[in-house]
C-alpha cells in the first residue's frame, strides 16, 4: 500500500514539475526596428523570438523625453506586432503581419507586442 502512495506522489510531483517548467510562448523569428543612437547616427536592433502577449518598451526609444522613437519596424516572426506610438503599448497603434515587408522609416514606435490569430 505505502509503494502505491509513493508512486501515486513521485508521480504527480513529476507531473507538476514538468507542468511549471513549460517555456512562455514565444513569437518565432526575428522583429528588426531601426532607431538614432547616441552618436546621431542610425542603427539596427533586433528582437529574436519575442516572447508573446508580452507588451516591449523599445529600450533605445523608452523615454520620449530624452530620446527619439525608433523607425521603420519589420516584421518577421510568426505572430502580428502591434507597433505602439508610446512606451507601455499606449498611444497610436499599428498591426504588422507575420513574415511582413520592412515598414517605411515614417512608422515610428516605441512599444510592441506580438500576438497569435
Amino acid at each position: 500500500m505505502r509503494l502505491r502512495h509513493s508512486v501515486a506522489a513521485a508521480c504527480g510531483a513529476l507531473a507538476l514539475t514538468a507542468t511549471l517548467a513549460t517555456p512562455a510562448h514565444a513569437a518565432t523569428g526575428d522583429f528588426h526596428y531601426r532607431f538614432v543612437g547616441l552618436s546621431g547616427e542610425v542603427q539596427t536592433a533586433t528582437l529574436h523570438d519575442p516572447e508573446s502577449s508580452v507588451c516591449v518598451t523599445i529600450p533605445e526609444a523608452a523615454d520620449p523625453d530624452a530620446s527619439a522613437p525608433a523607425f521603420a519596424p519589420h516584421n518577421d516572426t510568426d505572430e502580428y506586432a502591434i507597433v505602439f506610438t508610446e512606451p507601455d503599448c499606449s498611444g497610436d497603434s499599428w498591426t504588422l503581419r507575420p513574415h511582413g515587408r520592412p515598414a517605411t522609416d515614417r512608422l515610428t514606435l516605441r512599444s510592441v507586442v506580438f500576438l497569435s490569430r
